[in-house]
């Protein structure tokens, strides 16, 4: 009988944990619900002065190699210089005289996935820049990570940049890592590309590649039919059987596709042997200069803490409000990833104990 009583309490418990759970998750899906329609396509500019990082960051290093009296003596001068400075740029908003001959760098990121999924992003910061950039003096720099991805995709993302090419603005693109076939796509758009010693760059070629299980469902006697009107409808099928006559014509399309994208290249960087470099393979960035690819070995870092002496420099991104799921699924996904690197991690180090 004490059995049965306490096996009823678990179930209990267990009956109010599952109902209290439905009723929390209904709450966060009718407030998400909520929220995705009153903040559907909202976000806000975030505007940062990477001069004073940079500056921040000189400041730190020093004071920490100083003594006690010397870094205290250090701080109160830089809070007085902070103080008189605001209080000069505050005069001159009043009155009018604010200086604006110095130049200014415009800093954009993209981080490429096979989507080009930060398209938009990108396009409504491109639109917030060519609103006040100057032709004559300022530069609009992309620091740019993407090894491509679908064609449509990163052509967008290609003619988004163009429209700073357009406008007469200098545009600069930085490749710390990787800008390879739509990455370079892109990349090639600038009026310079600087990239790191080790940096991916290249890949100029079209790939398609798909799996086709006709001869499994022939072998289980399943029929798959494809019905099209228009000879060119459907050249290739993962189901049905693919012709002789139908790979011909995918192929036509990946060579049409492949000589768009070596046009593309080739009206952007005049001065590149394209025979030479579309046949898809791909350069670290000092055998890109070498062929021509790239026309400057140096980090993003290097790049923009040099121009912080001749301009200010301004970093420009466009974040759009996420809605509660997408927030909870982003957590979720960092925690994920954070213990596959974990795990990685351990397996390596066993590797090499």
């Amino acid at each position: 009988m004490e059995f049965l009583t306490e096996y009823g309490l678990f179930l209990a418990k267990i009956v109010t944990f599952v109902v209290a759970a439905l009723v929390v998750i209904s709450v966060v899906m009718s407030a998400a619900q909520k929220e995705r329609g009153d903040h559907e396509g909202e976000g806000e500019l975030k505007i940062r002065k990477l001069n004073e990082k940079y500056e921040k960051l000189r400041e730190a290093i020093q004071a920490r190699l100083m003594s006690g009296p010397q870094r205290k003596a250090f701080h109160k001068a830089r809070k007085k210089l902070e103080k008189a400075e605001k209080k000069a740029a505050k005069a001159a908003k009043d009155t009018g005289d604010q200086d604006d001959s110095r130049s200014r760098v415009y800093v954009l990121d993209f981080d490429g996935d096979i989507k080009a999924s930060d398209t938009d992003p990108l396009r409504r910061a491109i639109t917030a820049v060519l609103s006040v950039a100057d032709p004559e003096k300022d530069e609009v720099v992309i620091r740019l990570e993407s090894g491509g991805g679908l064609v449509h995709s990163y052509g967008l993302a290609a003619a988004q940049l163009d429209r700073i090419r357009s406008k007469g603005v200098r545009l600069t693109a930085c490749v710390d890592k990787v800008a390879a076939s739509g990455g370079y796509m892109m990349a090639c758009v600038a009026g310079k590309i600087v990239a790191s010693p080790f940096a991916i760059l290249g890949s100029i070629g079209v790939v398609a590649q798909l799996p086709n299980f006709h001869r499994l469902l022939k072998k289980n006697d399943v029929d798959f039919e494809v019905l099209t009107a228009g000879e060119h409808k459907r050249t290739m099928t993962i189901f049905g059987e693919n012709t002789d006559k139908g790979r011909q014509k995918f192929l036509e399309d990946l060579e049409d596709t492949h000589g768009l994208f070596k046009e593309y290249v080739s009206e952007r960087r005049p001065d590149l042997d394209i025979t030479a470099v579309a046949n898809g393979d791909i350069w670290f960035g000092k055998r890109a200069l070498e062929v021509k690819l790239i026309d400057e070995i140096k980090t993003s870092d290097e790049y923009l803490i040099e121009a912080c002496d001749r301009a200010d420099v301004v970093s420009v991104a466009y974040q759009r409000k996420r809605t509660l799921p997408e927030k909870l699924g982003l957590a979720t996904s960092a925690a994920l990833e954070h213990t596959v690197w974990k795990v990685l991690g351990a397996f390596r180090n066993q590797k090499f104990q």
